[in-house]
C-alpha cells in the first residue's frame, strides 16, 4: 500500500517544527510497512491536489501568509475537489486561518482566505503564547491535544464548523469561547505547534487512517510503541492543565 502526502508551502510556513508533522506521518506509515510518498508544493506549481491522501500546511509570519494566500486561492478549485475527494487535510496556525473567509491584520489588512471553512481570523495586539491543552470531542474518549501555540490572529468559528477540541489549559483558537482548532469532515486546523503530531500519536493515527480509506476500505493500523511520546504528552498534560486557562 502506498501513501501520497502532499506538503504545501514548506519553503515559506514552518515555523515551530511544524515539517515534523509530515515526519511524524510518514515514519508512522512506514514502520507499519505502508509506502510513503511525501511531495512539496508551493506557490506557482500546478499540482493537482486530489492526487493526495493527506495535505499538510505549517505557519508563518504575515508576509510569507499573503504570500501564500494568493497562491492558495489559485489552488482553490484544486483544493475543494481533493476534500471532496475524501483527501486529509492538517493545517497549523498561518495556513490555519487561510481556510476561512479572512484574516484581518491588526493593521487592517485583511486577507482573503480560500472559504473551504466557516469561520473568521482578527489580529490582535497580544500575542497567545504558551503551552496548550485541550480535550478532543470526535474520537469518542477523554483524550487532549497537548502543542505549544503562539498567535496573535483571534480565530472566531460559525455555525457551519466545529471545534477540534475544548480548551483546558491554555489560549486556543481566541482565548474567550474556550475552542481550539476546527474539525470538519475530513480538515482540520489548528494553532498548536511543536511539532503537534509527536505529542499526539492518538491524533496522527486517526489522520493516517482517515487518510488510508482513500486506499482500502476499513484500514487497520498495527499499534506502536507509543511509550516515548505518550510519556511527553503526560508530561505536558500534567504541568499545564493544572493552570486552567489564562
Amino acid at each position: 500500500m502506498k501513501l501520497k502526502i502532499g506538503y504545501l508551502y514548506s519553503d515559506l510556513l514552518e515555523v515551530y517544527s511544524d515539517r515534523g508533522n509530515v515526519t511524524v506521518l510518514q515514519k508512522r506509515a512506514e514502520w507499519r510497512g505502508i509506502e510513503v510518498e511525501v511531495d512539496r508544493i508551493t506557490i506557482g506549481d500546478n499540482a493537482d491536489l486530489t492526487d493526495y491522501d493527506l495535505l499538510f500546511s505549517g505557519g508563518g509570519e504575515d508576509r510569507e501568509q499573503l504570500l501564500v494566500a494568493e497562491d492558495l486561492l489559485r489552488k482553490r478549485e484544486s483544493l475543494f475537489k481533493a476534500v471532496e475527494s475524501g483527501t486529509v487535510i492538517l493545517t497549523i496556525c498561518g495556513s490555519y486561518q487561510l481556510l476561512g473567509h479572512y484574516f484581518e491584520t491588526i493593521g487592517g489588512n485583511r486577507i482573503e482566505g480560500v472559504g473551504l471553512l466557516d469561520l473568521y481570523t482578527i489580529g490582535g495586539k497580544k500575542r497567545l503564547v504558551g503551552n496548550a491543552v485541550g480535550k478532543l470531542d470526535f474520537l469518542g474518549s477523554d483524550l487532549t491535544l497537548v502543542g505549544y501555540e503562539n498567535h496573535s490572529g483571534r480565530t472566531y468559528l460559525g455555525p457551519g464548523v466545529t471545534p477540534l477540541a475544548q480548551v483546558v489549559a491554555g489560549f486556543g483558537n481566541n482565548g474567550e469561547d474556550g475552542q481550539e482548532g476546527v474539525a470538519q469532515g475530513n480538515v482540520f486546523g489548528t494553532y498548536l505547534h511543536g511539532p503537534l503530531l509527536s505529542k499526539n500519536p492518538v491524533f496522527a493515527d486517526h489522520l493516517l487512517t482517515m487518510a488510508l480509506a482513500r486506499r482500502t476500505e476499513n484500514p487497520r493500523l498495527q499499534p506502536l510503541d507509543d511509550s516515548w511520546e505518550l510519556r511527553a504528552h503526560d508530561y505536558v498534560v500534567k504541568q499545564f492543565m493544572q493552570t486552567g486557562r489564562r
